[in-house]
Order: C-alpha cells, then sequence, then structure tokens
C-alpha cells in the first residue's frame, strides 16, 4: 500500500511539473513588432488636446455572466464596506474599431466568432466551456457578419491581453493579419493556462502575433508607452497586471480623448472605487497601480471617454 501511495504522489509530482513547463497561454510565439515608436505619458497627454486623425467605434459583441469575485476584488475594504458579495454578474464583451484617415482600420480585441455564435465545439474545449459558463453567452454580433459589412480591410488586431474572451474572434479576422500583444503576454505562464492553451492556439492560428516594442516610461508611470501610428493620434500603454502583458489604448479624436482600459477594470463599480478585479487577475499590486494611474489619466482630462472592460460606467455591480 505505502508502495503504491508514494508512486501515486511521485506521479502526481512529475504530472504537475509537466504541466508547470506547459503552461504559456499559448504556444503561438510573438515576434517583436514593428508598428508605432516608443514615447513618454508625458508626450501622449500633450498630444490629448487636439484632435487626431483616428475615430474610435465600440461594438458590443454579445452579454454574458460569470461571478463578480473574479471581476472585482471582493476583499477590498471599499467592497466590503459596501457589502458587495459573490453572484452572477452580467457584463459584456466589446470590441473596438479604430480608423485611421491614411494607415486604415484597426481592431481593439476581436469579438466573438461566428464558429463560436453558431456552436462550433471545436473552438472552446469541453472543460473550457463549462469552467468559464460560454452557454451563459449571447452573441449579438459575430467578427465574422461586422467584416463582411466593412468595405475597408482589417490592417490589425490590438489585443489588450490574451484572455478567452478577448481572442474567440480572431478566427474570423482575415489570415496573415498582424496580431499585436503586450510585451511578454505570449510568454506569460500560469497554471490555469494549461486547459486554455489549446483554445487559444486554435484562435491564433495562421495568424502573425507580434509583441510591442517598449520602453520603461520616461515619466515612470506606466510600464510603456507606444506612439501607434506616429502621429500622436493613438497610443498603446502598457499596464501589466491583470496579465503581464496587459495593454491600454488613447486616442486623441475630434470628439475628444478616449481611453480603452482594458481588463485593468472590468466594473464600472471598480472604476468609480479605484478597486481592481479580483481572481481573474494575475498581479493584483500592479492591477491597482496601472487602475490609479489610468484614473488619474482620466480625471486630468475633462470629458475623456472611459471604456471599461466589461461594463459601461453606468452599470454598478451589487452595490452603490
Amino acid at each position: 500500500m505505502n508502495y503504491r501511495t508514494n508512486l501515486r504522489k511521485g506521479l502526481l509530482v512529475l504530472l504537475a511539473a509537466a504541466s508547470a513547463a506547459a503552461c504559456r497561454v499559448t504556444s503561438h510565439d510573438a515576434v517583436p513588432g514593428t508598428l508605432g515608436r516608443v514615447a513618454s505619458s508625458s508626450q501622449m497627454e500633450a498630444q490629448l488636446a487636439e484632435p487626431g486623425l483616428v475615430t474610435v467605434e465600440r461594438v458590443v459583441a454579445g452579454d454574458w455572466e460569470v461571478p463578480l469575485e473574479g471581476l472585482l476584488n471582493l476583499d477590498d475594504p471599499a467592497a466590503q464596506a459596501a457589502g458587495i458579495e459573490d453572484r452572477p454578474e452580467p457584463i459584456k464583451i466589446y470590441f473596438y474599431v479604430i480608423r485611421h484617415s491614411t494607415m486604415g482600420t484597426y481592431l481593439v480585441d476581436s469579438g466573438i466568432g461566428r464558429a463560436f455564435r453558431d456552436g462550433d465545439d471545436t473552438i472552446a474545449s469541453a472543460i473550457v466551456e463549462s469552467a468559464m459558463n460560454l452557454e451563459a453567452l449571447a452573441v449579438h454580433e459575430d467578427t465574422a457578419s461586422w467584416i463582411g459589412r466593412e468595405a475597408a480591410p482589417i490592417r490589425g488586431v490590438f489585443l489588450t491581453h490574451l484572455h478567452l474572451d478577448h481572442v474567440l474572434g480572431l478566427p474570423d479576422v482575415p489570415r496573415g493579419t498582424p496580431i499585436y500583444v503586450g510585451p511578454g503576454e505570449a510568454e506569460s505562464s500560469r497554471f490555469l493556462n494549461l486547459f486554455v492553451q489549446g483554445t487559444t492556439d486554435r484562435a491564433l492560428e495562421g495568424h502573425d502575433m507580434r509583441s510591442w516594442r517598449t520602453e520603461a516610461d520616461p515619466d515612470g508611470v506606466y510600464e510603456g508607452v507606444v506612439d501607434v501610428f506616429g502621429d500622436g493620434s493613438f497610443f498603446a500603454v502598457h499596464v501589466a497586471g491583470h496579465t503581464a502583458g496587459s495593454m491600454a489604448f488613447v486616442a486623441a479624436t475630434a470628439d475628444g480623448p478616449v481611453l480603452i482600459a482594458g481588463d485593468t477594470c472590468h466594473t464600472s463599480w471598480g472604476w468609480q472605487h479605484g478597486v481592481e478585479p479580483g481572481e481573474f487577475t494575475e498581479d493584483r499590486p500592479k492591477n491597482r497601480k496601472n487602475l490609479e494611474a489610468l484614473r488619474e489619466l482620466a480625471a486630468r482630462h475633462d470629458g475623456m471617454t472611459v471604456y471599461l472592460g466589461h461594463q459601461d460606467l453606468g452599470a454598478a455591480p451589487g452595490g452603490t
């Protein structure tokens, strides 16, 4: 009996070790990208007073429901004082259309693919579908249908990060389209990635994945800032925390500045109270630091439109 017990324990140790070695979020590699030039947060903010050459459109791809404890740090004193408890929380999946007057059309995140909308069970594994409650995902606009109505080709996709709800539309994007991710995002390792890597790999299949070339922000506010088109109209901002390579995006438009915060903040209540996401986030202290930096950015620029990861600013989860 002891021999069998020890053998079983040994096999479990080996399995865990083998699993840990295969826990990158994707087996696909990201090569250094060539788009954009290194900037600083002060250079970015100086551009926001002037209208740039871009427009930003948000598309609601679907409605979903997930545990609030993943979206919001319920252990935070502010959340506890408000009496917010875990519950199924309604959220949305978005993607964003960036149109530049000379550089073309780009997406931020990818929405939801048509095959997934049609119930193709080869997209997400059964364990992923069950664990992520994907049966509760109601698709309003699949990415293929949107692309089919768009006159201009998609020049690239800028992912806020590689979580599944942000890559499910990539199979609808024409093969070979550059996919940009944050520094270190593709190499990020967690044990949970063992269960999602296959689905993420299928979403990325046939695409050219690139990583933003960044340097430390000289102003010390963010991990890095990239002037995407080189004209001060659109910036990619490295805001590590939710994931290692999480990105936010800032645009100077004719209608005023726009912030796409990504999953640095999922919820309206989290933004309003400065509380970072919960269990879905890899490094909460880093996430909180960058959330506060983005909130301060918005406060400095009156009238800035803020788009959160999964809710409108008017939707408050769990309490007031």
